[in-house]
């Protein structure tokens, strides 16, 4: 029973992850933590200063788990966000 509990609680938090995500116009399959570690990856492994929330929440999974959004990537998702779409070779 307890791991049924634990198990629901993380699918609701991953789906209000993807909520997020499709909220901030990215794609409604990918997590926040993957949609900012294809940026960091982009931009060769910096978020750009121009995207300060992106930097803040980036700097603060860091702190939680280092190297979480790179580990985060999911691959060949982020195609169907309206911004932040995986470049050639990366969907």
């Amino acid at each position: 029973m307890k791991n049924l509990i634990g198990r629901y609680i993380v699918n609701i938090l991953l789906s209000l992850d993807q909520l997020l995500n499709s909220i901030l116009l990215g794609d409604p399959q990918e997590s926040v933590s993957s949609r900012l570690g294809r940026i960091k990856v982009k931009w060769g492994g910096t978020i750009p200063r121009f995207r300060i929330a992106a930097r803040i929440t980036d700097k603060i999974l860091d702190r939680i788990d280092p190297g979480h959004t790179i580990d985060a990537i999911q691959e060949g998702e982020g195609s169907d966000g309206l911004v932040d779409k995986p470049t050639e070779g990366n969907a």
